[in-house]
């Protein structure tokens, strides 16, 4: 009988330990994914946005407007963009991955296609990466607001 429960045990540290080490697999952390901005009420879903790697450096594109009061040309942008479709647009930029904190993507911008302005851009996946905290600053990020987007795949 102390066999067979030994047996058990070991069967179950196994198992537990088998599992703990895939868990990061299965995790996503990391920004690149769909997300669904959410508007300052924290209620109302705004657009799509798809954020994809290349050689390290991470960028977003609106997907898709949900709201049907948004703009849907970048009037007041001043760059490229300027007068662009909105839908196909890449408002997120050279975005990469913190080497001193690894649970933080810096070193990009992202443009706000409503008033043309682009702010220096921080990304954080929270919640097992079902979120992803996004703040937007000019400066320090002490000069910013921030947003909490939501995984949509």
């Amino acid at each position: 009988m102390n066999i067979e429960k030994a047996l058990t045990l070991k069967h179950v540290i196994a198992i537990a330990a088998f599992a703990w080490a895939a868990a990061p697999a299965f995790a996503q952390d990391t920004p690149v994914g769909l997300w669904k901005t959410i508007d300052d009420d924290g209620k109302t879903v705004k657009t799509l946005i798809r954020i994809s790697e290349s050689a390290g450096v991470f960028s977003g594109m609106i997907e898709k407007l949900l709201d049907p009061k948004a703009a849907t040309v970048c009037v007041k942008c001043t760059d490229d963009r300027k007068d662009k479709p909105v839908v196909g647009m890449t408002i997120i930029r050279g975005i990469k991955h913190n080497t001193a904190d690894a649970a933080l993507w810096d070193g990009g911008e992202v443009l706000d296609p409503e008033n043309g302005s682009t702010y220096r851009l921080r990304l954080r996946p929270a919640d097992g990466g079902k979120k992803l905290e996004v703040r937007g600053f000019i400066g320090a990020p002490l000069f910013g607001r921030s947003q909490t987007w939501v995984r949509a795949e």
